[in-house]
């Protein structure tokens, strides 16, 4: 038996949206082999098992249903929220691409990554209205999968999106922060994305390469969880 703990990420001001997120704090207790049955029978579009932490820094694996990813946005912003809720002082999020940089600023949990990080996410596909964006057709799953956005307001910098990674195991991604450095690094200024049903990201860019991505998050639980 260990602890689920179960967020959402990237919540809008009025708390609704956030992505579910599942971490296993106490990650080698869940063998590496069977990591990726655990995540596709969660059923989150990430689950993160946090390996290791140490001189702040934590060594996580990142699940989707389908696949292990070498970075994620909203599981990096998440489980470094978490970790420190926990009591971890922790400022670094250690994934395969690299070194994530997590703090908190107010109501916001932030990481700095690279775009050239982003694996698993199709280019951003532009739409001319966000009521197309509203309208776009699901693809059907295993078909390759689909980030579109639009303006809602261009010169406050204020983005509609949607995320289909069907390609991934997911019918739709509510949030997603990978995308959202994709977008600070292609559109090159400071964004609030508005995704999925009511969540919202937020992007800077700082320079050098760098891009930070924050939201708000939430603890919805810690469930029991059975290794048999």
């Amino acid at each position: 038996m260990t602890v689920l703990h179960v967020l959402r990420v990237f919540m809008g001001p009025d708390g609704s949206g956030g992505n579910p997120l599942g971490v296993f704090a106490e990650g080698p207790v869940i063998e590496a082999g069977r990591r990726q049955a655990v995540a596709a029978g969660l059923g989150f579009s990430e689950t993160v098992f946090v390996d290791s932490i140490a001189n702040g820094a934590a060594a996580v694996a990142i699940h989707t249903p389908a696949v292990e990813l070498p970075f994620a946005g909203h599981p990096t912003v998440g489980t470094s929220w978490l970790l420190r809720n926990l009591g971890e002082d922790v400022s670094v999020i250690r994934c395969a691409s690299g070194d994530v940089a997590a703090w908190h600023d107010g109501e916001l949990a932030w990481i700095r990554a690279r775009a050239d990080w982003v694996a698993g996410i199709p280019e951003p596909d532009r739409l001319d209205t966000p009521s197309d964006v509203e309208s776009f057709p699901s693809p059907a799953m295993g078909e390759p999968g689909h980030y579109i956005w639009a303006w809602e307001d261009e010169p406050a910098g204020r983005v509609r999106a949607r995320f289909f990674p069907t390609d991934l195991g997911i019918a739709e991604d509510e949030a997603t922060g990978a995308a959202a450095v994709l977008m600070g690094e292609r559109l090159g200024r400071p964004l609030t994305i508005r995704q999925g049903v009511g969540s919202e990201l937020h992007v800077r860019t700082p320079g050098d390469g760098w891009i930070e991505v924050g939201g708000r998050v939430e603890l919805v639980e810690h469930r029991a969880y059975d290794l048999e």
